[in-house]
């Protein structure tokens, strides 16, 4: 392990993977150490990051930390600290190549660091992909809790654009993947956590700008064939938490890019329609929880203070509840 960007105690490891033979991906892990001093760690934590996204929510692990946790992060490949020269930021044509970052990270934290519990956090894309994988791996014993923090769980979008919408999608993505989508992000919710802008954090832009990186047709076709996956149904065998604001805020059109400010930006998800995230969640495994977060953003934990404290104490009640 090698010193952060974060600064002590953070540390990090390079996650090799595979690739192209003149063009190795490679992932980040992240680690913070518990520092609870009675008795031995409670497990770990693996935080899981979102789309135009990296690890960089130090409270977050401080507050697993205290509480006796290992907090691990990773970068997936491509985003944050993973980014090489060359490489388009993000993007991947098939969400199932996390896969390997994922066991790489669980297999550090278990049997190089021989931790016997393994809690999984993830936020927005991150949730799609953690529950994904915790799918595939159901029968491997690797994992013992899901936590999802505003999962990304279908498109933000009108009943056209989710049907025919992701036919044309599929199609083009598997043709042209690497071809731009007019309509980009909206800056709106980068603006309302960034410290330069209405938010109070600061993260590095380069990695996670304002307004976004392109999106492109073949990482949406991936994203929307998870979308489908997630429908269908998984069977996610541990207990899974599901949390989401309780209210959304669209724009004119019903879509989920409202590119105005508006002083409620900062209690509501501007990312993703919560009744999506409500009414799709129970598909996720066997015994799924799902607890609505008032004035929560679009990450909880990145929310104003007195609602970030909240959502952490749920997931304090529900781990003490599911682990004991």
């Amino acid at each position: 392990m090698q010193p952060d960007i974060l600064g002590d105690p953070f540390q990090t490891r390079d996650l090799p993977l595979g690739g192209e033979p003149n063009r190795p991906a490679s992932a980040t892990l992240v680690r913070h150490p518990a520092t609870a001093a009675d008795g031995p760690t409670r497990g770990a934590v693996l935080y899981v990051h979102g789309f135009v996204d990296y690890f960089f929510q130090v409270d977050l692990a401080r507050h697993f930390a205290a509480r006796g946790f290992d907090f691990y992060a990773v970068d997936l490949r491509a985003y944050g600290r993973s980014l090489r020269p060359g490489e388009m930021p993000n993007y991947v044509t098939d969400l199932s190549l996390y896969f390997e970052e994922m066991d790489a990270a669980a297999r550090v934290i278990r049997e190089e660091d021989g931790h016997r519990g393994l809690v999984v956090l993830g936020h927005s894309t991150g949730g799609l992909v953690s529950s994904l994988w915790a799918h595939e791996r159901r029968h491997d014993d690797v994992l013992d809790a899901l936590v999802l923090n505003s999962p990304w769980l279908d498109l933000a979008e009108p009943w056209l654009a989710r049907t025919l919408g992701t036919a044309l999608v599929d199609l083009v993505g598997a043709v042209w993947p690497t071809w731009v989508l007019p309509k980009g992000l909206s800056p709106v919710y980068g603006q309302s956590i960034h410290v330069d802008h209405r938010g109070e954090w600061d993260f590095r832009t380069e990695w996670k700008p304002v307004d976004g990186f392109p999106v492109r047709a073949g990482w949406l076709r991936a994203i929307r064939r998870g979308h489908a996956r997630v429908h269908r149904g998984l069977d996610v065998r541990v207990p899974v938490l599901v949390m989401h604001s309780t209210r959304s805020i669209v724009g004119r059109e019903r879509r989920l890019r409202e590119r105005r400010w508006q002083d409620d930006v900062m209690r509501a998800d501007t990312v993703l329609d919560v009744a999506q995230i409500a009414r799709w969640a129970p598909k996720i495994g066997r015994r799924v929880t799902v607890t609505p977060v008032e004035g929560g953003m679009h990450d909880l934990f990145l929310s104003a203070r007195p609602v970030r404290e909240h959502a952490l104490s749920e997931v304090d009640r529900w781990l003490d509840g599911v682990l004991g």
